[in-house]
């Protein structure tokens, strides 16, 4: 067997695991994979990003939208330090995710040296695992190790830093994907008794209501949750990062929960009797006061990771287990229900919404732009098939809210993190994953401004995402708390914004910008069947809130609707 140097074996890790598209930013530190890399053109497309935030957040986009694992490469110090929030926002919300950093030679470790820094310690509060390599002959074992931790069980960030004389030094290669750790459980066995009395719960509710969150679609059990929703005849509400799990349009589908969802399952949280929450954690945004949060209600949680029980919210039965697994297993005990009464509650608020919120949101009736007739335009030129990826801010609550969702993983956004300038990196990412598809950013002004720099790598790609800026020259969530509870006092929110059309047009992109209504369907038709990447801003009304809207401390069913 001849021997290959440890950033050959890089490579072959990465071709081993099925690896074929990557994103990065080459460094010195990092050089020596970056020169293999170069050798492997043919097998793996390196994207270089403008920054290596931009490289982790394409890297979560392509994971999102595939189930695969997304790959980010950089060198060591600032390199390293600047995947930092890529890694926190993977972190929280369970993305598959490997970071692969440079690092100085093994003999300067700690000596300061130039672009040094403990890219391990920094990152232990924020991946699932991470790893510093000293030696070639760890290789092999490590990335078989990292691969399979970010993606089983409950998925998150893996970092690997690798030094560079480890880079250079010579070993045997020979590779062995890992099935499991000892020491690291990735499921947790099924308790069939607590599936049991969970069913006795369900079969016997009369007002119960599933809420369900991303480990439905983490899992694949999208097919599972819907059979489960429909012989149950339970309605069902979705947390953010649970969109499209269920299309929008199901008639069990009540709806999104949280501080700007649907008015009706966060009122009737509080009235149900049972509450299945199903791959949800209970985030502080969809639960409101924990203090009054569903105290009336028997709560049964399906998780796959035991740190969740009753970390936020006591639980009386625990389903331990693979979403997939435990859905099936309980359907087989689920009584054929319908419910009918309880659905008409739930039918007779979102009547009160659509009259006070959504009608004029959708169909305004003042001078400016909407959000929200974006995303119906948007809604109809796609017909509800696109994947839509933003970042944070009101302009996420209104897509969240608004989106037509026919196809699962169609709902791609920082959730847990909230990080401004996620979308579009993130959009780059996804369309690369999944070129078939139609893939739409949706971004404020403010986020957008963030990673702008990223639409030099859609330029060079001729990835063919489309981005959306809907500007209203503010960081609107801010500035709509700033009026509803600071007297209008607009510290530091305003934006002075520069001519987004030019500074697309300079990275040779088409672009447009729409301030009339007329103009607006027309725009979005000629973005949506463009082949190429497609630059549309639309300037909407400057103080527009989002509602409804639960304030902090307050309960759940306290939402407000103005």
């Amino acid at each position: 067997m001849s021997k290959i140097t440890g950033s050959e074996a890089v490579i072959k890790c990465l071709l081993e695991e099925q690896v074929d598209i990557i994103y990065g930013y080459p460094g010195g530190a990092i050089m020596p994979v970056y020169d293999e890399l170069y050798k492997y053109q043919d097998k793996i497309h390196h994207v270089l990003t403008r920054h290596e935030q931009g490289a982790t957040h394409s890297a979560q986009g392509f994971a999102r939208i595939s189930g695969r694992v997304g790959v980010a490469i950089a060198t060591s110090g600032p390199g390293a330090t600047n995947l930092v929030t890529g890694l926190a926002d993977a972190q929280i919300d369970s993305t598959p995710m490997v970071c692969i950093t440079g690092q100085v030679s093994s003999h300067l470790l700690g000596s300061d040296a130039f672009q040094e820094t403990d890219i391990i310690g920094i990152s232990t509060p924020i991946t699932k695992w991470n790893y510093q390599i000293t030696k070639a002959s760890e290789i092999p074992e490590i990335f078989a190790k990292a691969f399979y931790i970010a993606k089983s069980g409950r998925p998150g960030p893996v970092l690997i830093d690798i030094t560079k004389d480890a880079q250079f030094e010579k070993i045997n290669f020979s590779y062995k994907k890992i099935e499991g750790i000892r020491s690291y459980k990735a499921v947790p066995k099924i308790n069939h008794n607590n599936i049991k009395l969970a069913a006795e719960l369900i079969n016997n509710a009369k007002k119960p209501l599933i809420v369900w969150g991303q480990g439905v679609i983490l899992g694949n059990a999208e097919k599972e949750l819907i059979k489960f929703v429909e012989k149950s005849g339970i309605p069902a509400a979705w947390t953010i990062l649970g969109a499209s799990a269920i299309p929008t349009s199901h008639p069990l589908n009540v709806g999104m929960l949280g501080m700007h969802g649907n008015y009706a399952p966060n009122i009737l949280t509080n009235e149900c009797d049972v509450l299945i929450a199903i791959g949800m954690r209970f985030d502080d945004r969809v639960t409101g006061d924990v203090n009054r949060y569903a105290k009336q209600a028997k709560v049964i949680h399906f998780e796959i990771d035991p740190a969740e029980v009753n970390k936020i919210i006591d639980v009386d039965v625990a389903v331990l287990g693979d979403a997939k697994q435990t859905l099936n297993e309980i359907l087989k005990i689920t009584e054929n229900k319908s419910h009918k009464k309880w659905h008409a509650k739930f039918k007779e608020l979102y009547e009160i919404e659509y009259k006070k919120v959504i009608h004029d949101d959708l169909n305004p009736k003042k001078e400016g732009l909407t959000m929200g007739e974006v995303m119906k335009e948007i809604n109809i030129q796609t017909k509800g098939d696109a994947a839509i990826v933003s970042d944070v801010g009101q302009h996420q609550m209104i897509a969240c809210r608004y989106s037509n969702f026919n196809k699962t993983k169609s709902n791609i956004t920082s959730g847990g993190l909230g990080t401004m300038g996620f979308a579009l990196p993130a959009a780059i990412g996804a369309k690369m994953a999944c070129p078939e598809r139609e893939v739409v950013a949706v971004i404020g002004d403010g986020g957008y401004q963030m990673t702008i720099q990223e639409l030099g790598t859609v330029f060079q790609t001729k990835a063919a995402v489309k981005i959306v800026v809907l500007n209203n020259d503010f960081l609107g969530m801010v500035r709509q708390w700033q009026q509803l509870f600071f007297d209008k006092r607009y510290a530091s929110t305003e934006m002075v914004n520069p001519d987004f059309v030019k500074i697309a047009e300079g990275y040779y992109l088409k672009a447009k910008r729409v301030t009339k209504r007329e103009d607006l369907a027309n725009a979005v038709e000629e973005m949506i069947k463009s082949d190429e990447p497609y630059f549309l801003e639309v300037v909407v009304e400057k103080e527009d809130n989002v509602f409804p809207m639960i304030t902090t401390g307050s309960s759940v069913s306290e939402i407000r609707l103005s």
